[in-house]
């Protein structure tokens, strides 16, 4: 299943007035830990796997990259990445995440962020990215955390006064596809052990350099204090690979 509710009108509108959608990297939080995670960029080829409004894109040029591919499937997405955007070395592609299909050695880093949990199989881009980097390449992703996504509520437990007690966690191995609710919509995202990740990576082909479960800096904390419960467990995943 190839989702693109980007392309639904209603939601893709909810999506454009979320903070991350109008203040950009420095607005989500957990770009630190993922840009701390990155490669020098400088020259590179870099790839962005579910782009979005390109933020990712651009910042790989600000860093000198020599070139970037933004891929997505939303062509919502895709007009306001390039109505964003005034640079000859980047170009989007609309293409799903699994009909990749670029040369071997293309690309010197791949990108992929908040993306493949909307994607059913995981290792068919994990052997394709492999494919499409040099020898020594990196791939960096970040996906919703399994604790978040293995119940499809993906919502605290509350008492009686509407306290968050704690948040729940079940059906943890069973992987499968989950329908949620997202911006007063209906999707459906695919939960995956960290196990699954990690191993399908490795048996990729890749070497997994580090692994992140980033929570809010002190800093964002004191901006924003009503994110002290997302310290309480896990809502991203992020992994740092190098192509053997």
């Amino acid at each position: 299943m190839k989702q693109n509710k980007y392309d639904d009108s209603e939601f893709f509108e909810n999506y454009s007035q979320m903070p991350r959608s109008i203040g950009g990297l420095n607005a989500a939080g957990e770009w630190q830990e993922l840009r701390a995670m990155l490669p020098e960029l400088r020259g590179k080829q870099v790839l962005d796997l579910g782009c979005g409004f390109g933020w990712h894109c651009r910042y790989a040029r600000e860093q000198h990259a020599r070139a970037v591919v933004g891929v997505d499937l939303s062509e919502n997405m895709l007009e306001r990445a390039r109505a964003m955007t005034n640079d000859s070395e980047i170009k989007y592609l609309r293409l799903a995440i699994e009909d990749i299909n670029f040369n071997a050695g293309e690309f010197d880093v791949v990108i992929s962020s908040l993306a493949l949990h909307y994607v059913e199989h995981f290792d068919i881009p994990c052997q394709k990215i492999h494919h499409s980097l040099v020898p020594g390449g990196t791939f960096v992703l970040s996906v919703e955390h399994p604790v978040f996504t293995a119940l499809a509520s993906q919502d605290w437990y509350y008492g009686q006064k509407g306290e968050r007690l704690h948040w729940p966690v079940d059906d943890y191995h069973h992987e499968a596809s989950r329908q949620t609710n997202f911006l007063d919509n209906e999707v459906v995202k695919y939960h995956r052990t960290v196990a699954t990740h990690i191993n399908t990576l490795i048996e990729s082909g890749f070497r997994i350099t580090k692994v992140s479960e980033p929570q809010p800096t002190q800093e964002m904390l004191d901006r924003h204090p009503d994110m002290r419960d997302e310290t309480r467990r896990p809502i991203f995943l992020m992994i740092a690979a190098v192509k053997n």
